[in-house]
């Protein structure tokens, strides 16, 4: 999959399958999307290859471990997410694929905090928090 924000400075790459593709509805996402939901696809870190500067915000996440999350210092889109307690792994967000059509999403997290307005694809498992951790 390939990406990048809205003026074109940051360019992603992964030839990696990704691990996870989910709605997640916390208020953390909420907030710094703007929406109901951030549309995410996690992948093994080792396997992205990122062209351009990136700038981290850090906030804490409803697990109270540390969310950071990177954007272009150019554009201001936002790209990327490290998560404290997901080692290892590195998310985007979907809007930001060459080929947005390539996010499947298999889940809805968080679900406990999504908008009354927000319209969910009774399709998708749904999850009150976060995925059960095994």
């Amino acid at each position: 999959m390939n990406g990048g924000c809205l003026c074109g400075a940051v360019r992603y790459r992964s030839d990696a399958a990704p691990l996870y593709q989910v709605y997640c509805h916390c208020r953390d996402c909420q907030k710094a999307s703007g929406s109901a939901n951030a549309p995410i696809i996690f992948f093994n870190e080792s396997s992205f290859t990122v062209e351009g500067e990136v700038r981290y915000f850090t906030s804490k996440g409803s697990s109270g471990k540390d969310i950071h999350r990177g954007f272009c210092p150019t554009c201001g889109s936002q790209l990327f997410g490290r998560l404290e307690r997901m080692p290892g792994l590195l998310s985007i967000r979907a809007g930001t694929l060459d080929d947005p059509a390539a996010f499947q999403p298999r889940a809805r997290i968080h679900v406990s905090q999504a908008a009354p307005w927000d319209v969910m694809d009774p399709a998708l498992r749904a999850f009150p928090h976060d995925v059960p951790q095994k």
